[in-house]
């Protein structure tokens, strides 16, 4: 064993040394996980594999076996899983397997809650322990801010009927009697919380997928996946071949873990995965360990979970080893030797916390291999290019936690073409194509997302990582002009602006590992430290002069990240009609605002789009006869692009849609004198409401070059989008900014649009609207043309839905008190939780705190004005109840005057 007796300043030392045998320990080193394996389990059941299958799901570790259990419980009973070794074989078998209920991220929060669900049904099923050991899990915070963000995750947790207890220190030692609490401000306990013993969960799940007509077949490693081509020219799943033989299907999930890489590899995917090194250690056995609950410490990035009567000590080192060539292919129930020095921070970290660990000694270590993904995120679901390939991996070191709800997810995409939960966030389809394929990007966003795993989750933090990303062609133009940047779907997107002040970001030093000189000073990341509160940030004033501006004057939004999507060909209308949700059959020059539903009637998108023909900037791109012009949030402009390019397959459209993205630049242009600034720079165009009316485009002249004019707004002022080529973009955006000077035009960034839509009441895609929202409950009917008798994707939800009586709305809340929401702040009516916060924001006109949230009826019945109305409304701010006040539409501007350009009142 390992015995740290002594010093540890002096063993982290000698540890970083190299010099080992200098350590103060003794080293008989073994390399085992402290509970039972498969590894010597003889399951090779089948001498070959079944001639067709509906599904087969590639990889028997918890997400694959999850997968095949949900999809033979939703009656694909005819589905195979394959695993070229025993079940567990790849990264689950060494899983530390904790399963943390509360969580800061609503999909792994319900994901999570699904999997422990699953535990206890799948031993119903089969009679077969699941290996959930529920012995609850404390939190531990050292800051006065790590308890406010506890305390988030206590309200939102209740209200998703989790049990919860903020502790004092005295408290939480009295949970943990062998802890040092003397540094600590405070707990959260969650009595529920629990660990997962990979070996029993898998065969559960496997039994109970047998036992719904599902097969499991071990020992079989999958050679090739065959494609075809369908008769739209697109990659579709014909087969799998195996070493025991051939299986024709149409669908196949690959849940390969760090494997994936070698399983795809003939399709030469730049798959955003990259392999560490994760490691723990498991000590002696300690007297009164057994029956405590697990425990993580956020402030020093480690985690203690109780096996018996040994601890398992792990965590997130700030310099984990890279795995740079991917994990062996035949790398089944492997370890690696530990890295002391990777580890050694952690290893001392938990002797201060628990002193008994260093007096026992270490018993073994366990260090594997663990994928992560560029954003931090597993990727699941749809592959964007393959039909019928679907992807469960990359878990991030939270396989087994998630496993269950992601199964099911993935069983519901295969089988129903969409899960019932928002999954984008996971989505295989979410990533931005410029940036896949480069290396030094996923080295640095994955490197950020495994030390990060523990860090304080703020609202308005940026990545460091990858930086800067995608950028438009205004970027450093706008940089010297004071910008702040985010990172936003891998691209740079204006923040706010400190005029006077050049702040971009630094190339990512690893946190000054691996050789790399930590950037010090690093001005735009002391930037962001204003915005680690849960109160208003430090430069609160500034985003509110930018608002302001917007009101009473006039701003210019760089908005170019957008997606600009061309829909053309000769069934583009037809095509048109079916995608998006609200009516098509519009003349040249008109603007639509719509929804893109999917088959239950979820909103996958709202976006802009203009009905254009023949014209000078469609024909410079090559866009040829009347087409459809898509605007697309930018974040989330992939996986709309192929969300559309789906269904055109499917539907079997001769069209297609032609990416402009990085081609174009949007420049938005809004305020009371935005009208003024447009008729001087473009005399020869009437701007007035009868000729350019709202919801129209038309093509002007600005810098020399033609732009497309698009009379919209995201904010509720009178204001016009610029959509023009990148060769125009300096021209045009100085040709603006000198004339707009006598008007007050100044640049804004997207934390004002943020507020200034929120105040309005405009809905923002993925925060106030989403997969699992309907557009009845969102009062976004109005984009359903549903007295037509024209079909479109999801109408039928729609209709079946609002006979039904809808069960949720979103409502608007505003409060008296000046005090910052965040988002996901329960909603009390009548003094019971009802639903929880989507989006808040401070609105600068109306000097007031502004929140959305969806209020559900507990008792089951419709929500309607009179029910909303009806109640009594508080808002649990850090368990602080404040009291709000309810709306059904924005306060400001209800009539809608200033959209038209009437600031008469």
């Amino acid at each position: 064993m390992y015995r740290l007796i002594g010093n540890l300043s002096l063993l982290k030392q000698t540890l970083r040394s190299g010099k080992y045998t200098q350590a103060r320990f003794v080293a008989a080193e073994k390399k085992e996980v402290p509970y039972k394996t498969l590894k010597d389990a003889n399951s090779d059941n089948v001498a070959s594999v079944p001639s067709r299958a509906d599904a087969v799901v590639v990889g028997g570790g918890a997400v694959g076996c999850s997968t095949v259990y949900h999809l033979s419980k939703l009656g694909l009973s005819n589905s195979v899983l394959i695993e070229k070794d025993q079940l567990t074989a790849g990264t689950s078998w060494h899983t530390a397997g904790m399963l943390w209920r509360l969580r800061a991220d609503e999909t792994d929060l319900w994901l999570s809650n699904i999997t422990r669900d699953v535990m206890f049904t799948i031993e119903e099923e089969t009679g077969v322990n699941s290996g959930f050991t529920m012995n609850g899990g404390l939190f531990l915070g050292g800051t006065k801010q790590r308890i406010e963000e506890f305390k988030r995750l206590k309200a939102f947790g209740e209200c998703m009927g989790i049990e919860s207890h903020i502790l004092t220190p005295d408290e939480a030692q009295k949970l943990y009697p062998i802890m040092n609490k003397d540094d600590l401000v405070g707990a959260l306990y969650s009595p529920t919380d629990g660990h997962i013993d990979p070996a029993g969960y898998c065969t559960a799940l496997s039994r109970a997928a047998k036992l719904n007509g599902a097969q499991t077949i071990t020992n079989c490693e999958v050679i090739e996946i065959e494609t075809g081509v369908d008769s739209m020219g697109r990659k579709r799943v014909k087969a799998v071949n195996t070493s025991k033989g051939r299986i024709e299907t149409d669908n196949v999930v690959i849940c390969g873990g760090c494997w994936t890489p070698h399983i795809l590899k003939s399709f030469e995917m730049n798959i955003p995965q990259l392999s560490f090194e994760h490691s723990y250690v498991v000590t002696e056995a300690i007297e009164g360990v057994r029956g405590m609950p697990n425990v993580r410490d956020h402030e020093h990035s480690f985690y203690l979970k109780v096996q018996g009567d040994v601890l398992q000590v792990g965590g997130f080192e700030t310099r984990p080893v890279f795995l740079e060539n991917g994990v062996p292919k035949d790398f089944s129930f492997g370890l690696f030797d530990l890295n002391w020095e990777a580890i050694s921070d952690i290893v001392e970290s938990a002797c201060k916390r628990v002193p008994d660990i260093s007096k026992v000694g270490i018993r073994s270590t366990v260090s594997g291999p663990e994928s992560f993904s560029a954003d931090g995120k597993p990727i699941i679901g749809p592959d964007p290019y393959i039909s019928g390939l679907f992807h469960g991996h990359t878990m991030n070191s939270g396989g087994a936690m998630l496993s269950g709800g992601c199964g099911k997810m993935i069983a519901q995409w295969v089988i129903r073409g969409e899960p019932e939960l928002d999954m984008v966030t996971y989505d295989a389809r979410r990533f931005n194509e410029k940036l896949l394929g480069n290396k030094k990007w996923l080295r640095e966003t994955a490197h950020e997302s495994f030390v990060k795993k523990y860090s304080m989750l703020y609202r308005h933090d940026e990545s460091l990582a990858g930086r800067p990303g995608v950028r438009d062609a205004l970027y450093e133009t706008l940089l010297k002009d004071g910008c702040v940047y985010q990172s936003k779907g891998g691209w740079e997107r204006p923040g706010w602006f400190d005029v006077g002040n050049v702040t971009s970001p630094l190339p990512y030093d690893y946190e000054g590992e691996y050789g790399h000189v930590k950037n010090n000073p690093h001005p735009y990341a002391e930037k962001l430290t204003m915005d680690y509160t849960f109160d208003h940030p430090a430069h609160h004033n500034i985003i509110g002069e930018e608002c302001l501006n917007a009101r009473n004057n006039v701003n210019m939004f760089n908005m170019s990240y957008f997606g600009k999507l061309y829909l053309c060909g000769s069934d583009a209308t037809k095509a048109a009609e079916w995608i998006f949700s609200n009516s098509m059959d519009k003349h040249p020059g008109t603007t639509t605002y719509t929804c893109m539903l999917n088959k239950l009637g979820g909103i996958e998108s709202d976006l802009t789009v203009s009905v254009v023909e023949d014209d000078g900037p469609q024909a410079a791109f090559g866009v040829e006869g009347r087409s459809y012009y898509a605007a697309v949030g930018g974040g989330f402009s992939p996986y709309v692009k192929s969300r559309i390019t789906d269904i055109i397959a499917q539907e079997k459209f001769d069209c297609q849609v032609k990416d402009l993205s990085h081609d174009m630049i949007l420049l938005s242009i809004q305020g009371p004198k935005s009208r003024d600034i447009l008729s001087k720079l473009c005399s020869q165009t009437d701007f007035s409401n009868e000729s350019f009316p709202f919801s129209s485009h038309q093509l002007v002249t600005i810098g020399g070059h033609v732009v497309r004019a698009m009379r919209v707004s995201f904010i509720g002022e009178l204001g016009w989008e610029m959509h023009a080529s990148n060769s125009a973009a300096l021209d045009v955006y100085n040709t603006v900014m000198e004339v707009g000077k006598e008007f007050g035009l100044r640049n804004s960034g997207y934390r004002a649009l943020d507020s200034l839509s929120m105040e309005k009441g405009y809905r923002m895609w993925h925060s106030d609207i989403r997969s699992d929202d309907s557009p009845l409950e969102a009062d976004l009917t109005f984009t359903c043309k549903l007295k037509t008798d024209i079909p479109f994707v999801g109408r039928q939800a729609v209709e079946e839905y609002k006979a039904s009586g809808i069960q949720k709305r979103l409502v608007c809340f505003t409060l008296d008190q000046n005090l910052a929401l965040h988002g996901l702040e329960t909603i009390y009516r009548n003094g019971e939780a009802v639903g929880y916060i989507r989006r808040a924001e401070f609105a600068f006109a109306l000097d007031k705190e502004v929140a959305w949230g969806y209020v559900k009826n507990t008792a089951g019945g419709p929500v309607n004005k009179d029910f909303i109305l009806s109640g009594s409304y508080q808002i649990d701010r850090m368990g602080q109840l404040l009291d709000a006040t309810v709306h059904m539409k924005s306060p400001f501007d209800p009539k809608n005057r200033r959209l038209m350009g009437f600031y008469d009142e």
